[in-house]
């Protein structure tokens, strides 16, 4: 449980929450003319997230590949 205005406590969720607002809603508000269609693009976000996007820190892997390798190592 995080402490009342502290960011910090949380900061991974805070992160991911961050960058879901920064690549799909800000500046595309009006794309989503009702709250379905922007309950599904949020969930195709969070699919795309997990499954097709790469980052450095996870050595250029999806999340869910990068989890699958660490598992396997240990």
């Amino acid at each position: 449980m995080s402490r009342k205005g502290n960011c910090y406590d949380n900061y991974i969720m805070e992160t991911v929450f961050g960058r879901l607002k920064n690549e799909m809603f800000y500046g595309f508000e009006k794309d989503y003319p009702s709250f379905e269609a922007f309950s599904k693009a949020i969930a195709e976000y969070i699919d795309y997230y997990n499954n097709s996007r790469i980052q450095a820190k996870t050595k250029w892997m999806p999340p869910s590949k990068f989890r699958e390798a660490s598992i396997m190592e240990v």
